[in-house]
């Protein structure tokens, strides 16, 4: 027969059981932590329709602690009293450690910390990789060699592996914060990422020539949306990144200062400046009632949503099948350097600046930057054969 005696459950109290041993915490009536010949267990014991139940909370030391443990047994003596069954409730929170349902509570509760476009690709993440891989296991089953052979299958992109396993981690730690891993148990955190080597692309002259012409001739020939000509023309005279084009409004155009006023970019709100080349690509774009995206997409009120497809096929066709998207952002940084462009400039051009550098910068006018945007975009123009203002 098990030894019972009465005290306020504690670390310490727990730590000292002895097998037989059973405790029942004085504060809370019901509640209690019992030693057979493994590690203690926290359970729960109540009258339940002139019934005695025992319900097990779980094993000291795997996920549960005193305090733990103590919130738990408050909870399920809530539900008893309100009527409900709570062993029908654990069923329901076991089912929720599932991967699956795990995942759409972390976005729950996650997802709005992020920003949209984060958000999105945490989305798209665990749709088409994680859900496939863990979906239907639960939480505390995944281990350091499932994790391992996740991230390996994905080698063959190693940023991508990298990010896949960044977001499978940040999944895991929430699911420790949450009870459904015991502490300190991420399955992801000695697997090591891919070394990788930062990729820097620049367009010469002569490539950004043969992009002009295979923009013009994709036009002429209607062979794609204007609207992904002009985002691509866009990208190219501003420098500006790509989800700050596809999600651009023309509320935040003001086409009188040369300006677009994004309210929430990567780097929070930012100003990009607008060359007159830049400008006569908006200027020559349709607006479409209803829809406020200066670049529609196929859906009645939304923007244009993938350029991934298009850029491939006019890279293919323009000989620059190694050209990623982000690289015309590049490009347009390297022809503002050669322009004359000093570094705190080209910073300002691009909203590279961080709150804690901005103040280095403050000095630099408005006028200089924009003489340098306005060279840079005549440059890149004179390039690809386009006049200021309109298309050739």
């Amino acid at each position: 027969m098990a030894l019972v005696r009465r005290a306020r459950i504690s670390k310490t109290v727990v730590d000292a059981l002895q097998p037989g041993e059973m405790v029942r915490d004085t504060d809370i009536v019901g509640f209690g932590v019992r030693r057979q010949r493994g590690a203690p267990v926290y359970f729960v014991r109540k009258r339940v329709g002139g019934v005695a139940r025992w319900m097990t909370i779980g094993t000291h030391g795997a996920g549960w602690t005193p305090d733990k443990a103590r919130k738990e047994a408050q909870s399920i003596l809530g539900t008893i009293a309100d009527g409900g069954d709570p062993a029908a409730a654990k069923q329901l929170d076991r089912d929720r450690s599932r991967v699956a349902d795990a995942v759409e509570l972390f976005l729950q509760h996650h997802g709005p910390k992020l920003k949209p476009r984060t958000r999105e690709e945490y989305e798209r993440l665990f749709k088409l990789h994680l859900l496939p891989a863990f979906g239907h296991r639960r939480v505390d089953e995944i281990n350091r060699s499932d994790v391992a052979r996740f991230h390996a299958e994905r080698s063959a992109t190693k940023a991508g592996a990298n990010f896949a396993l960044a977001c499978l981690s940040k999944f895991m730690s929430w699911a420790e914060e949450h009870g459904l891993r015991p502490e300190n148990s991420n399955p992801c955190r000695r697997v090591k990422k891919y070394a990788t080597v930062k990729r820097e692309r620049y367009l010469t002259a002569e490539e950004f020539a043969r992009l002009g012409t295979e923009l013009d001739r994709v036009e002429a020939d209607e062979e794609e949306s204007p609207f992904v000509t002009a985002a691509l023309r866009l990208l190219i005279l501003t420098g500006a990144r790509l989800n700050e084009i596809l999600t651009l409004k023309w509320s935040y155009v003001d086409l009188q200062r040369s300006l677009l006023f994004l309210p929430d970019s990567k780097t929070g709100q930012k100003a990009i400046r607008l060359s007159d080349a830049a400008i006569a690509v908006l200027i020559n774009l349709p607006r479409l009632s209803g829809n406020p995206y200066v670049l529609p997409g196929r859906l009645e009120g939304q923007g244009l949503i993938n350029l991934q497809k298009p850029w491939r096929r006019i890279r293919e066709r323009a000989g620059l099948p190694d050209v990623r998207i982000h690289d015309l952002r590049h490009s347009f940084a390297s022809v503002a350097a050669a322009s004359g462009g000093s570094l705190p400039m080209i910073g300002k051009l691009l909203g590279h600046t961080q709150p804690q550098t901005t103040a280095r910068y403050a000095h630099l006018a408005d006028d200089p930057v924009q003489d340098l945007n306005q060279r840079v975009g005549s440059t890149i123009a004179a390039a690809m054969r386009v006049k200021d203002g309109s298309r050739g």
